[in-house]
């Protein structure tokens, strides 16, 4: 692929847009237990995939890591001075009353007693279930990952998809999929 350019170094490759990989630093989105063999926790982790259809630990784990930072923050904003502290509770308590995570009447002290279930209840997939599109908390997840579901008229396929409270009421089958029209179903003098 070495190419001769008039103006350019001999020895350097041009920049054809062929290259492998994406130069971006890619970093994980959850950090696992430090204990990876704890019965109780694992029972706990497979009563949450149970229960919210949830493919596997990984997804819990990315749940309960968004948590983990939230309450980060939180525990870190209270080390600022009383001005900063106020302004990042605030913007804080925002982004969780936008993403539908706690009300909008809530108190800081709030964030701090927040769960992994509060997260997991706000997921696209669980709430796809909960609105009656699909029988099951699987078939939600099969009804979003085959693009049948969208959200304020955009198609989205990631079932940990965090909904925001705006979105909510917009959340519906998309005009292309077959399961938004309903069945017709023929009689024997129709056919």
């Amino acid at each position: 692929m070495l190419e001769l350019c008039e103006g350019k170094n001999v020895n350097q490759p041009l920049n054809t847009g062929d290259t492998m990989g994406d130069p971006r630093r890619l970093k994980k989105k959850f950090r696992k237990p430090k204990h990876p063999f704890q019965k109780e926790r694992i029972m706990e982790e497979l009563e949450f995939l149970g229960k919210y259809g949830l493919s596997n630990k990984r997804e819990y784990w990315k749940s309960r890591t968004i948590l983990a930072d939230w309450r980060h923050l939180a525990r870190q904003s209270r080390t600022l001075t009383k001005e900063k502290a106020i302004e990042a509770q605030q913007e804080l308590i925002r982004k969780l009353d936008r993403l539908g995570i706690i009300g909008s009447e809530a108190k800081f002290e709030d964030v701090l007693l927040l769960t992994v279930e509060d997260v997991l209840k706000r997921r696209l997939q669980t709430l796809v279930y909960e609105k009656g599109f699909a029988s099951s908390i699987y078939q939600a997840r099969q009804f979003i990952t085959h693009g049948h579901i969208q959200v304020a008229g955009k198609k989205i396929d990631a079932p940990s998809y965090i909904v925001k409270r705006a979105e909510e009421d917009f959340i519906d089958f998309a005009p292309n999929s077959p399961l938004s029209k309903p069945k017709e179903t023929k009689t024997k003098s129709e056919a």
